[in-house]
């Protein structure tokens, strides 16, 4: 009994591990990419959040403490200018990181398949 479900369990074990296999590919450029491109879409989120690139973007030309006198608005739009192309600058680093990252995501699997192929050979 015990070397019958020995020998069931190993063909479905060994079944399983091919299929596997087999699949990593599909599923590394179909859901797995997917799923990545989600991951980075909430982090680039999450990045934009922090810096509030928005926020400065939306509010240009209000005068900051309220201010409304010519050099309060003046002095205001010059600092929330410097402040928008600073984190601009941020945002778009932060967005040159994901395409990086996009990018490996990519050629990895080649990459390692070539290095494989260079080993045996």
């Amino acid at each position: 009994m015990i070397t019958n479900n020995f020998a069931i369990y190993s063909n479905k074990i060994l079944l399983e591990l091919v299929f596997d296999i087999l699949y990593f590919p599909i599923w590394w450029y179909s859901k797995g990419f997917y799923n990545f491109i989600v991951i980075l879409g909430k982090f680039l989120n999450e990045r934009q959040k922090a810096l509030a690139f928005f926020v400065w973007l939306k509010n240009i030309g209000t005068p900051m403490y309220g201010q409304t006198d010519l050099a309060g608005k003046a002095i205001s739009v010059f600092i929330r200018l410097v402040q928008i192309i600073f984190r601009g600058v941020l945002m778009l680093f932060w967005l040159a990181f994901v395409f990086v990252l996009l990018s490996i995501w990519l050629f990895l699997p080649i990459l390692v398949i070539g290095e494989l192929y260079y080993q045996i050979t």
